[in-house]
């Protein structure tokens, strides 16, 4: 199976599925002599673990990571930093009704087209549970940009159709963490726990919209032709499980504008520094960063598995219907916001060491 590596020179490769002993992640690049703060990563993991509100699913995981390579004395040593958790309340047999049976919306049915083989055992790598590996990851890339005065920054803007309004932007990001749904303006906060808790009665599920934002950044970061700094963050994010969309800067409200209205206009800065008079580029012009903020959205489809009975076929072609079962998120966006952001730190991380290496610094 290919695919489970990202990046450059800050590379990550997870590995591990839903239900086997452990999940994990090889990161190579990283630089040697780093102090890292263990506990800044197992708070990062504590951010996306099951389990931590009456909204999530009910599966209890501790999501502590155990870094078994790569670090002496609390330091890195710049040999592979590999970071090992624990799946510790795994219940396999949940699936065993499902192990002929292909589920709507889910990746059974591909995935046996693909390999002629699948784990049943939710979703084997296709289960969310794989992004702890990279939180786990991304919480390492935030620190060494934190030592460079970079911030990075996701919260949810929208569940179904509750939605943070327009008037109430630039939101206040110390509040990101104040409620369970990481919706940083109370009222919408609420509006949106509201939905999820009707929802969950119903058996259904909802989806959503996360908004990211990198500050700080140098200009200059970006590999056109291909590796534009927008395309490799789009790809770092619609490799998450359950994303459907992004979008940078105005994104697809953009169209609606002529280009009199759309373009930003340079300046300088009090400190002569080169700015925009707007940022509807996002923070991305001809693929390479400008050093205004880096502006995205990522789109969440409703969750696939509902509480309640669905028609399908199994592997033989017979038609069928799906009990509910297990335990499932009504809605995975709030889940998903430290996915996101470490996503986005990950890949601006390694956009930095590159131009480090272009530059002749390390």
């Amino acid at each position: 199976m290919a695919g489970n590596s990202f990046g450059t020179l800050f590379r990550i490769t997870t590995f591990g599925e839903s239900h086997g002993p452990y999940i994990g992640v090889v990161i190579d690049g990283c630089y040697p002599g780093v102090k890292l703060n263990t506990e800044a990563i197992a708070l990062e993991l504590s951010k996306r673990r099951p389990g931590q509100s009456e909204l999530t699913t009910a599966r209890k995981e501790d999501d502590l990571p155990e870094i078994i390579s790569g670090l002496y004395d609390g330091k890195t040593t710049g040999a592979p930093l590999t970071i090992l958790i624990r799946n510790i309340d795994q219940r396999p047999a949940d699936y065993n009704s499902l192990q002929h049976t292909y589920r709507p919306s889910h990746a059974d049915f591909t995935y046996q087209a693909k390999y002629g083989i699948r784990d049943h055992r939710g979703s084997g790598r296709a289960s969310a549970r794989e992004t702890a590996a990279r939180v786990a990851a991304g919480a390492v890339a935030l620190q060494l940009l934190e030592a460079r005065g970079i911030a990075v920054h996701a919260y949810v803007s929208k569940i179904g159709d509750e939605a943070i309004p327009e008037a109430a932007y630039p939101v206040n990001l110390s509040l990101i963490e104040n409620n369970t749904v990481r919706c940083p303006h109370e009222a919408t906060a609420a509006a949106m726990q509201k939905l999820i808790a009707d929802c969950k009665e119903q058996g259904d599920t909802l989806g959503g919209v996360i908004n990211g934002l990198i500050q700080f950044l140098p200009p200059g970061l970006g590999e056109p032709v291909f590796d534009k700094f927008h395309a490799r963050l789009g790809y770092a994010m619609l490799g998450i499980n359950a994303v459907k969309g992004f979008e940078i800067g105005s994104g697809f409200d953009g169209v609606a504008q002529k280009g009199s209205q759309q373009n930003d206009v340079f300046s300088y800065s009090p400190d002569g520094k080169v700015t925009t008079l707007t940022n509807h580029s996002g923070g991305v012009q001809g693929g390479i960063t400008n050093g205004m903020d880096v502006t995205f959205r990522v789109a969440f489809k409703p969750v696939s598995t509902l509480m309640k009975s669905q028609k399908s076929i199994d592997m033989d072609g017979n038609e069928v219907v799906l009990h509910p079962g297990g335990r499932h998120d009504v809605c995975v966006v709030p889940r998903a916001v430290p996915i996101v952001r470490a996503m986005a730190a990950i890949t601006a991380l390694d956009f930095v060491m590159q131009q480090d290496a272009l530059n002749g610094n390390s």
